[in-house]
Formats: structure tokens, C-alpha cells, sequence
């Protein structure tokens, strides 16, 4: 099982669209999680067609539209892996022993807010991965997103995806 995790578009702010890269993950993935920070509801609605399962939170930059149809937080079994997605967990300092006692229930949990790449294991055993922005590097070198699969009830393949400059 293929999965693209992105966050942060903050479209069309940050930028008019999703790029080409992006789409053609979502063409091939069999989940596409958001961890928060669309925007605007079109890219929802874009994403929610195009993908073959879509699973979303809100972000602190969403308004109500989008709030109405997303949870803060998102809990599911994918391919045997249970995965948690919210937008934000706090300051980086302590949050593998917030994240760990806040999410005892999830392997893996899919986080935004920072724009900031991640990829780390907790004490617990809990997977966290930020997938940064594929829209807006802020103060990071590139746009970016990740990739994973699920194989045999194992997250595997974890890739970090940096896209190249917007002309």
C-alpha cells in the first residue's frame, strides 16, 4: 500500500497550485493523508476526487468550511498500522514524550504546522513524520513532501521528496 503525506499547502497564498510532482503521487497512491493547513476548500475538494482514500485534518490557518468537514484529529488502521494525523504538536523540544503521551493508541503519527521535514521514533515506539510543505519552505532549502509504503503490516520506504524550485 502506497501512501503520499503532505501538509501546509496554504493554497492559493502560498501558491496558485499544487505541483505537477505532488498530483502524480496522488495518482499512484492508495492513501493520501493531509495533516492540515489547506486554506481554501478547493484544494480539498480537488484532493478528495483525485485521491482513492483521503484522510485530513484541519490546520490553525483553516476556517470554518473546511472545519465543518474535518476532524483536529484523525485515528485509522491502514494495512495493519495504526495512524494518527493532526497538524500541530508543539514545540520540537519534548515532543517525542508529548507526542507519546498524547497518541498511546497509533504507530505512526502524521503532523504538520512547521513546514519543517521529520522523521523520528519516540521512547514508545511511536513513528512521527512531518512531511514539511510542498508549497512554502519557509526558512527550509526546498518544498517538500514524503512517500511510504505499507508492506506486511510495516511502515517501509519513508522518503522525503524535495521539489525543485518554482520559476
Amino acid at each position: 500500500m502506497r501512501l503520499l503525506l503532505v501538509a501546509d499547502t496554504h493554497l492559493p497564498k502560498r501558491a496558485k497550485e499544487l505541483p505537477d510532482e505532488v498530483w502524480a503521487e496522488v495518482a499512484l497512491a492508495d492513501v493520501v493523508v493531509h495533516a492540515g493547513d489547506w486554506v481554501d476548500l478547493d484544494t480539498f475538494d480537488q484532493l478528495a476526487v483525485a485521491s482513492k482514500r483521503l484522510v485530513a485534518v484541519y490546520g490553525n490557518n483553516d476556517g470554518p468550511e473546511l472545519r465543518a468537514w474535518l476532524p483536529e484529529v484523525a485515528r485509522l488502521n491502514v494495512g495493519g498500522i495504526r495512524l494518527a494525523v493532526v497538524h500541530e504538536t508543539g514545540d520540537a523540544k519534548g515532543r517525542e514524550q508529548r507526542c507519546d503521551a498524547l497518541y498511546p493508541d497509533a504507530d505512526v503519527l502524521v503532523f504538520g504546522h512547521s513546514h519543517i521535514p521529520w522523521d523520528s521514533v519516540t521512547p514508545g515506539g511511536l513513528r512521527l513524520l512531518n512531511p514539511g510543505s510542498p508549497t512554502d519552505r519557509r526558512r527550509q532549502p526546498f518544498c517538500t513532501y514524503q512517500t511510504a509504503e505499507i508492506r506486511d503490516g510495516e511502515l517501509v520506504d519513508v522518503e522525503l521528496h524535495e521539489l525543485p524550485p518554482r520559476g
